[in-house]
């Protein structure tokens, strides 16, 4: 029986051959590897995923679609983890640190959230490739100066390396989105190239304030979270805007927000 794609799940199944062949070819699947596939679907990826690996983790929230892999695939070749991957505990697969490997066509609907959760095993994973709509992947890969960069560039990269690999039209679907869609690579840095960090909440509401109201200078938009005297002392232009801070700028603000001892904003 046919799967009518379901609104709420975001579903739209890739059913390009020759795309399938050029994803599959990036991730470079080898057995031996583990592999989680987020939203199999109908088995567009699941497929040729099969053919290279010796076992494949899915993680799949609707039922119809979990019935359909039970019947199609063996409990020894494919596990099924039934539910919300935003509430899925990733680290759980991974039989090493650095050894999980992340694949998935996420759902426009979710798709910041979840790479917010997915950044949290970053530890755990050796690379993920996921199929994003195009705006998204613009916003992950924005540098210093782009009018594209946002919180979740600045959070994500200072985590991975992020790789724009394919351009996805949107007849490359049934149903085709209204959108264009884009393979993104993110691959974690050692842990020893990471810039250093004192506290990561502090980091995420520094960036999250400067983001806050994009239009705006950082002297008013970081009000919430530093002053001028702090702005100073890591060498900000309190006039810039926060899409033109670097990932130093932002780290250094932090750590300095973070400080043991400073005075709080406002004092």
């Amino acid at each position: 029986m046919k799967h009518i794609p379901r609104k709420r799940f975001g579903q739209n199944f890739l059913v390009d051959l020759q795309l399938i062949e050029d994803i599959v070819g990036a991730i470079g699947p080898a057995k031996g590897d583990t592999v989680v596939e987020i939203g199999p679907g109908l088995g567009a990826i699941t497929e040729p995923l099969l053919k290279r690996l010796d076992h494949l983790h899915v993680v799949e929230i609707d039922r119809d679609l979990i019935a359909r892999l039970k019947r199609k695939h063996a409990p020894e070749r494919v596990t099924i983890h039934e539910g919300d991957a935003l509430a899925f505990d990733f680290t759980s697969l991974a039989p090493a640190p650095g050894s999980l490997r992340i694949v998935g066509n996420l759902p426009y609907n979710i798709s910041t959230p979840l790479l917010f959760h997915l950044a949290e095993a970053a530890e755990s994973v050796r690379d993920m490739h996921f199929m994003l709509q195009k705006e998204v992947v613009e916003r992950m890969v924005a540098g210093p100066g782009d009018s594209d960069r946002g919180r979740l560039s600045v959070m994500l990269q200072y985590r991975f390396d992020l790789e724009w690999l394919i351009d996805v039209p949107p007849e490359s679907f049934d149903p085709p989105p209204k959108v264009d869609s884009a393979v993104v690579r993110l691959t974690p840095k050692p842990l020893a190239a990471l810039l250093p960090l004192a506290d990561w909440a502090v980091f995420d509401r520094v960036v999250t304030a400067a983001f806050s109201q994009r239009r705006k200078m950082v002297r008013n938009t970081l009000k919430p979270v530093c002053g001028p005297a702090d702005l100073d002392a890591v060498g900000i232009d309190p006039q810039a805007r926060a899409e033109d801070l670097t990932l130093e700028a932002f780290v250094a603000l932090a750590n300095r927000v973070a400080a043991p001892g400073r005075e709080p904003a406002g004092a």
